[in-house]
């Protein structure tokens, strides 16, 4: 068994068009895998075998009946539990909408459907994605596979803790300020931000409209771009979505070749704040993509500082008005319908338990900024920042071909050591906002462990919009460079750790 769950998703993809093994067995090894981890992991809100090898079955039937399949056909992912999911509960990580059911499919769940992959289940995630580590799930908390005690990041902490628990080997998140980036940068996985307006929004729970994007997280680069491929491309039903063909991004994943690109440092995202054992993966991940044959400058982006603080304004403020919609009248949870109560007492007693304290300190900040003698100096302001850093990047891109930087300030930190913190809790997304606020492509690569705690540390790559393929090109140099130096992937190496040193 042990060969099907450290398989990589192309891998696995080949065995079973090749019918060496079938969908069926590959699902049911991943079921066994999280019934046996997902106890101490706790990265699923909800696994459904039974569908899942009903899934199974169909593609092997059509195989046996000789049917061209898709790539990544048979091979099993979790979904992050904001996309919705017909038929399938759909939480958003919230209490609100505990044992919804929704009656159609999010765009990317239904590609990822018809191109033949087999849903094991939804992943938990901080309460309507606002967080950075998982622990404001309105259910439990997720744990690090690497570390029990620690955080898997935020907000799709459980998809990536389930790809490096090796439940399963591709997984979907959305990145709204790094949610996709930063789980995969504390877990040693794969997560890429496509360009906004990439992959379809449609069907996904909105937490801020101009910021969200649905990702692929893996944990290879060519896993990774297999899954980018199958979600992307125009969606009618999204008005955000870009009606321009979908960059190459599984060759320039294939082809990993750096010869010939100039990579800029950002001046702005290192340094004093950072962690030394991040610095030093970041300088070594550096060294290994020069030796590749790349150009290392150093770039500044002077209003990236103010990233971290324009978002926090613009995020809320969206927030406090997608989240109007959960107000006990029309679906979810209700609270207080006595008979007595009218209905602006049920929605207040309804919000009241229904939300949990970081969704309530969100929606409270956003209205106020967009309250009437405050707009222009907190959202307006927050706006004009946004149009600086967007400037930045189109600076940057006239000279170098990818921004790089680590994709988190520090390793993954303790379960509850930052809860009391807003602030430092926020801070966990330095790194990775700037690319949200200004819509590029954006992913994070495993590139060591930190020698002061052991822990898997992330490496940024920031391409331009709509040069998707750019980040997959470094990033799988990276990981060809790196793992020829490991001897393997950095999850190989947790896999050896559980099992006695086994591959």
């Amino acid at each position: 068994m042990s060969e099907l769950l450290t398989a990589g998703a192309a891998e696995l993809a080949t065995r079973i068009a090749s019918g060496q093994v079938s969908s069926r067995e590959v699902t049911q090894a991943h079921l066994d895998r999280i019934d046996a981890v997902d106890g101490d992991v706790r990265a699923f809100l909800h696994v459904d075998g039974e569908r899942a090898l009903a899934a199974a079955d169909v593609i092997d039937a059509k195989r046996s009946a000789g049917e061209e399949l898709g790539p990544l056909a048979g091979v099993p992912i979790a979904v992050k539990d904001i996309f919705c999911t017909k038929g399938v509960p759909t939480t958003a990580g919230s209490r609100i909408l505990e044992g919804w059911r929704p009656p159609y499919d999010a765009t990317v769940t239904r590609r990822v459907q018809d191109a033949g992959l087999v849903i094991l289940g939804k992943t938990n995630l901080d309460e309507f994605a606002m967080g950075s580590s998982t622990e404001n799930s309105g259910y439990f908390t997720t744990h690090n596979p690497w570390d029990l005690e620690r955080i898997p990041g935020g907000s799709g902490g459980g998809s990536a803790a389930a790809l490096a628990a090796f439940e399963v080997p591709l997984a979907l998140g959305t990145d709204t300020g790094g949610s996709i980036r930063q789980p995969a940068s504390v877990t040693g996985t794969v997560g890429v931000k496509p360009t906004y307006g990439g992959t379809s929004r449609y069907g996904v729970i909105a937490m801020a409209s101009s910021l969200d994007q649905p990702g692929p997280c893996g944990r290879t680069v060519l896993d990774t771009a297999l899954l980018h491929q199958v979600i992307a491309g125009w969606d009618p039903m999204d008005s955000t979505s870009i009606d321009a063909p979908v960059p190459d991004v599984v060759a320039a994943a294939r082809r990993a070749d750096v010869r010939g690109m100039k990579l800029g440092v950002v001046k702005e995202l290192g340094g004093e704040g950072y962690a030394p054992g991040v610095e030093q993966c970041f300088r070594e991940a550096l060294a290994a993509l020069e030796d590749a044959g790349a150009e290392i400058v150093e770039v500044s982006c002077p209003n990236f500082g103010y990233a971290l603080g324009a978002y926090y304004l613009i995020m809320p403020s969206e927030v406090s008005s997608n989240l109007a919609r959960f107000d006990a009248m029309r679906y979810g949870l209700r609270v207080g319908d006595d008979g007595s109560a009218g209905a602006e007492e049920v929605m207040a007693r309804t919000r009241g338990t229904g939300f949990g304290a970081e969704v309530k300190r969100r929606i409270i900040i956003g209205t106020y900024a967009l309250s009437s003698g405050y707009y222009d100096a907190y959202y307006g302001s927050a706006q004009k920042a946004r149009t600086l850093i967007a400037r930045d990047f189109e600076a940057a891109f006239e000279t170098v071909d990818v921004l790089v930087s680590p994709s988190t300030p520090s390793t993954a930190f303790r379960i509850g050591e930052r809860s009391d913190d807003p602030l430092a809790m926020y801070a966990a997304d330095l790194c990775t906002i700037p690319s949200n606020m200004a819509g590029n492509a954006s992913g994070s690569f495993p590139c060591g462990l930190a020698p002061e705690d052991g822990l898997p540390v992330g490496f940024q790559v920031m391409a331009p919009v709509l040069a998707d393929d750019r980040v997959y090109r470094v990033g799988a140099a990276l990981e060809r460079e790196l793992a020829g130096r490991w001897g393997g992937l950095l999850t190989d190496q947790l896999w050896a750790r559980e099992n006695g040193g086994a591959l």
